[in-house]
């Protein structure tokens, strides 16, 4: 079975107050449109502060959708099983992909290829990837921000989405944050799941991140 933790929604609320045109620290954008069958119809890899300011808008709403979600019913909190950690495991995989800033295409494709096999429905869909870097601002004893940073919080974000048309997206299906942003730090030996449906357990995301039902 699988372990899931409880996740303080203030954490993800700091997250999400980022997530403006204004104030993003979003660095790149990467991403695959799939065809039902899992078959690759084009990939794309930008940087994301080169995006006009509709284009940032858009995505921004995509990437915002998995940490604003209803905690602990719609983004739960789940840790990392000590199998995913071997060599050519999906934690190594996700680590190398936050650590090149998506910047490597070898990597990406690894990963999309491992959802086109084993992610099922019956539409045409886009897999999009987004990484982040947050320098988190000390606290002081009555909680206000001292906008001083000692730690960066490097994340990746995922959103698996419909699309229609000239691959325009719709609302995420499913996603994940990855490292966990657990009591304000990186987490890595847990990762954030987001299902638009908490009724339907998202199986086949689970699956790719080799966590245990």
């Amino acid at each position: 079975m699988s372990s899931i933790t409880r996740i303080n929604r203030d954490d993800m609320l700091e997250l999400t107050r980022r997530m403006t045109i204004a104030r993003t620290s979003m660095t790149r954008i990467a991403g695959s449109y799939m065809d039902a069958d899992g078959f690759i119809d084009g990939t794309f890899n930008t940087n994301f502060l080169k995006l006009k300011n509709s284009e940032k808008e858009k995505n921004l709403t995509i990437a915002k959708a998995i940490p604003f979600a209803q905690t602990n019913q719609n983004l739960k909190r789940y840790k990392i099983p000590k199998e995913a950690y071997a060599l050519g495991g999906i934690r190594q995989l996700l680590l190398g992909i936050k650590s090149c800033a998506l910047k490597n295409d070898a990597l990406l494709e690894s990963f999309y290829d491992y959802i086109a096999e084993n992610y099922h429905t019956n539409h045409d869909y886009a897999v999009y990837l987004f990484h982040n870097t947050y320098d988190i601002p000390l606290k002081a004893a009555d909680h206000e921000s001292l906008w001083e940073s000692e730690e960066t919080y490097e994340y990746i974000i995922c959103a698996i989405c419909p699309v229609s048309g000239d691959y325009e997206p719709g609302k995420p299906e499913c996603g994940f944050i990855f490292p966990a942003f657990n009591s304000r730090t990186e987490d890595p030996d847990y990762i954030d799941i987001y299902q638009s449906n908490p009724d339907f357990p998202p199986k086949d995301l689970l699956k790719i991140l080799q966590i245990p039902e």
